[in-house]
This record gives structure tokens, sequence and C-alpha cells, in this order.
């Protein structure tokens, strides 16, 4: 079982023809589930801000418009993976394998990614010995 966990989340887009990565938090979470429960609350905190509820006080009247039938619904996406039981059971077993998990969604502008591994898987990689490759 791995012990720690090391988890990111980052928004991504294009700025003069660049793919450029915006860190919007990183968490050092120490149990499994610590590492699932800050994944869910930054997708909920990426889905709010990205789809408040329209009647916030902070938000001017009409400030907010509806999505077009067939856009993405990055918001949707993220609030369904906080509430799917079974991907939250499936992204632990992954973890507690020592595997990377990447949950990401995006729309026409910005791709948003949750990233978590293993601390221990990522020691194990680094104190395995170099693979070596002869060219003839």
């Amino acid at each position: 079982m791995h012990d720690e966990f090391l988890c990111h989340v980052t928004a991504y887009g294009v700025c003069d023809g660049r793919r450029i990565g915006v860190p919007l938090g990183t968490y050092r979470a120490p149990t499994l589930a610590l590492a699932l429960w800050w994944l869910r609350d930054r997708a909920s905190w990426i889905a709010e801000r990205l789809d408040p509820q329209p009647d916030a006080p902070h938000l001017p009247r009409g400030a907010l418009t509806p999505l077009a039938d067939d856009a993405p619904d990055v918001p949707a996406v993220l609030r369904a993976w906080c509430a799917d039981i079974a991907r939250q059971e499936s992204v632990a077993e992954e973890l507690a394998a020592g595997r990377l998990v990447r949950i990401a969604t995006g729309d026409e502008t910005t791709e948003y990614e949750l990233l978590a591994e293993s601390v221990d898987a990522l020691r194990m990689q680094r104190a395995a010995p170099p693979l070596v490759v002869t060219v003839a």
C-alpha cells in the first residue's frame, strides 16, 4: 500500500501558438483518502468557477448565458466525476497500486487536468537502475 500521494491541478491553453500550463494547485496528501478528497474538492472548485449558480450574490444580473447545446460542458463533466462512486473507487485502486492517475476534460480554449501519483512509486522509479540501450 502506498502511503503518500502527490496531487496536481493544471489548466492548459494556447498562447502565441504554444501550449501553456498554469498550475492551479498542488497537495501532498498523507493518505489515499485525503488525496481523493483533494482531487474531488479541486474538481468541484473548478466547476463552480466555470459555472456558478445564477443567483449568486456577487454576479450582476444577466452576467451568465446558457451554454450552446453542442459545446463541451466542463463543469458537468467534473461534477459527474465527483459524484461517480465507481470511478472514485477505480481511481483509489490505481493509486493504491502505485499508478499515475490523470483526469482531464476541456473545451475549445482550455484543458483541465487533475493528476495524482504515489510518492513511494516516484521514489522507487528514481532508485531503479537506469535503462541501458545499446545501439550497434
